[in-house]
């Protein structure tokens, strides 16, 4: 019975992951949402932040990627530094979608530190903005990773909630335009409370900004 019941769970699930992606792909036909200014045009100095240095990101990557624009800077502030990448997609119609950070680091050597992970609430300007948050370590060097899908106007931790809205959009609005936003900020293994305060000092003081560079 157990066994019928999953059945039909899967058939059910299966379903309607395909007609989600029939209405994705038909609702979202020739659309392509430009940003109001390019990345690079990103302020050098942000509050009492300054860039430092501008991030070079090879060819192997971008094909990865695929992002339409990308932007990856060091900043450095009164407490300490923090690296800021953001990737931006036009459209998720052709095999383009942001990539979790939960992915791609360990594939660069970095592992998640148990158990200080999960979702936190920074807070910005006239408000706070709940996004994902975790450690991770590659031999004795540690860093607090932050990140978040700015996707038109909406601040999404979730991923599967990015997917809804995906659909959801695409389907209302004729949009699938996403970026993807990441704050890292190196530390030692017995400082990842002053790390964090690092971190969300810096993405109080950008976030501000970054909503102005994103389609709403």
């Amino acid at each position: 019975m157990n066994t019928l019941l999953r059945s039909k769970f899967v058939y059910a699930l299966t379903l309607v992951l395909v007609v989600q992606a029939a209405l994705f792909y038909s609702a979202s036909h020739g659309e392509n949402t430009p940003l109001p200014a390019p990345l690079i045009a990103f302020p050098l100095t942000v509050g009492s932040w300054n860039m430092t240095q501008e991030g070079v990101i090879d060819p192997e990557t971008r094909d990865i990627l695929k992002a339409d624009d990308l932007m990856s800077r060091v900043y450095r502030g009164p407490e300490g530094g923090a690296e800021l990448f953001i990737a931006y997609f036009k459209t998720q119609r052709e095999g383009q979608s942001p990539h979790s950070p939960k992915n791609c680091l360990p594939g660069s050597g970095w592992q998640t530190v148990s158990p200080e992970s999960g979702r936190v609430d920074v807070p910005v300007p006239d408000g706070s903005i709940h996004i994902n948050r975790f450690v991770v370590s590659k031999g004795e060097a540690q860093s607090v990773v932050y990140y978040w899908y700015q996707q038109q106007g909406r601040v999404i931790a979730d991923e599967f909630t990015a997917k809804f809205y995906l659909v959801s959009d695409s389907i209302r609005r004729h949009r699938s335009d996403a970026a993807l936003v990441r704050v890292v900020v190196p530390t030692a293994p017995n400082a990842v409370q002053r790390a964090e305060k690092v971190g969300a000092d810096f993405i109080g003081t950008v976030y501000p900004v970054v909503k102005t560079f994103l389609p709403q």
